[in-house]
């Protein structure tokens, strides 16, 4: 055995110390069995093995597309239990109203789930049923409509056929021809756009929606609408400005709702941006009801801004104080002047006010202007007449009360002067004496 283990020694000397010495290493004449590549922190023995796997590109693991893969995964399980609580909630409410119905209570017949969303952000169960009774009422008033509406036509087709069976020949009289609707929009829309280019601008300021609930936010664009409707068919319109109108916002909601279609074709300026960034700022005149100095005159080279809000609570001095954190000139109608004013706050409708600043435009007469305003609200107009025979009288009252003033101040001077005249010569007669 150690003969055979010299031999082996012998051989191996003879074979791996030259190909050591060619390449100047001693490390190589250790064999390193094949192992296999991994992108992590190894042990490498060999150079032959260091070469290899340096030249083999690492695979690195994209921890930030990973975390966003387990996100993403998270936040659709949030939205999946999100909407399944939503959708239960929802069902709940159903459920409520249905059993409501069954009780006997005032609910509407068709809900939507706009509603019930609405419904359900109602703190108290008194509040809830209000909103109920609210929109059962409204979908009565609409059936009645629709019932109304189907009546109309019914007896419009009787007259038609009527008319087709009572016909025995005779010419028609066409002097007086029929202006259709299509025509008259026409008209309508040129005036509204001649408005847009020439026509004196009326803002509405739109910065309130924080201010009031959903009911008197939809108040508030019921008015708006009526608004544009009668300046649409006004002979001498305004350009009307909706400003401060968020888009996607609850405003922006509601009217896209209404009109559909139409909102987007809508002759009217709306745009996200303030008044004061619109318009110059010595220009702009603000009407509030709260305001101390009283309109006089309508000023055509001025723009007025009436406040979107409608509030039931009767919120005061909100849109004053707006207006002067903007320091902009305020102003309010003479209302005490031309009426006789029953008790209750001075605040008029959107759409009031707006007839009474197209009245003052185009006529200037406030006695025609101011009867757009309820009647409910003032006994009767006052007599202006008598209110400028007043004036006058006392205009003439200070004017003689300042001229006797004057009189007496002459006056004084003189009778001192004269007392010491007498004084002096008695004092000359006593001398003598």
């Amino acid at each position: 055995m150690k003969f055979f283990n010299i031999v082996l020694r012998s051989i191996v000397r003879h074979s791996v110390f030259p190909f050591a010495m060619q390449n100047g290493t001693k490390k190589d004449l250790f064999l390193t069995p094949p192992q296999r590549s991994f992108p992590c922190r190894t042990l490498i023995f060999s150079p032959a093995l260091k070469k290899q796997i340096s030249s083999s590109p690492t695979e690195k693991l994209d921890l930030d597309g990973w975390k966003n893969v387990m996100r993403s995964g998270r936040q659709e399980e949030v939205s999946e239990t999100s909407e399944s609580e939503e959708d239960s909630t929802l069902a709940a409410t159903r459920e409520l109203v249905e059993m409501w119905r069954l009780a006997g209570k005032t609910v509407p017949e068709n809900i939507s789930e706009e509603e019930l969303k609405i419904l359900m952000g109602c703190s108290t169960k008194s509040s809830k049923k209000k909103y109920l009774k609210y929109l059962a009422v409204k979908e009565k008033v609409k059936k009645a409509s629709k019932v109304k509406q189907e009546k109309q036509k019914e007896a419009k087709k009787e007259r038609l056929e009527k008319a087709k069976e009572n016909d025995t020949g005779e010419l028609k009289n066409t002097f007086l021809l029929q202006f259709w609707s299509k025509s008259m929009d026409k008209m309508y829309n040129w005036r509204t756009a001649q408005a847009m280019i020439f026509g004196q601008p009326l803002v509405f300021d739109m910065a309130y929606e924080n201010y009031m609930s959903r009911r008197e936010m939809e108040n508030t664009v019921n008015q708006l609408m009526e608004t544009e409707g009668c300046n649409r068919r006004a002979m001498d319109p305004f350009h009307l400005h909706f400003c401060n109108l968020k888009v996607d916002g609850p405003y922006h909601k509601e009217f896209a709702k209404r009109y559909g279609e139409a909102w987007n074709n809508l002759l009217v300026t709306v745009t996200e941006q303030s008044h004061t960034d619109v318009f110059p700022r010595d220009k702009l005149i603000y009407l509030t009801a709260d305001s101390p100095s009283v309109m006089k005159t309508f000023e055509h080279d001025k723009i007025y801004i009436v406040g979107s809000m409608v509030d039931r609570n009767i919120q005061t001095g909100l849109s004053l104080a707006h207006a002067k954190r903007l320091k902009l000139t305020t102003e309010r109608l003479p209302l005490e002047r031309y009426l006789k004013w029953e008790t209750g706050a001075k605040n008029l409708t959107l759409d009031q006010m707006f007839r009474i600043l197209l009245t003052l435009k185009d006529t200037g007469d406030w006695m025609e202007a101011l009867k757009f305003v309820p009647k409910r609200k003032y006994e009767a107009f006052v007599d202006t007449s008598l209110y400028s025979k007043h004036k006058t009288d006392t205009g003439r009252r200070t004017k003689a009360f300042e001229f006797s003033n004057s009189q007496e101040k002459v006056k004084k001077p003189f009778v001192e002067n004269s007392f010491r005249k007498q004084a002096q010569k008695k004092w000359w007669v006593s001398e003598e004496s």
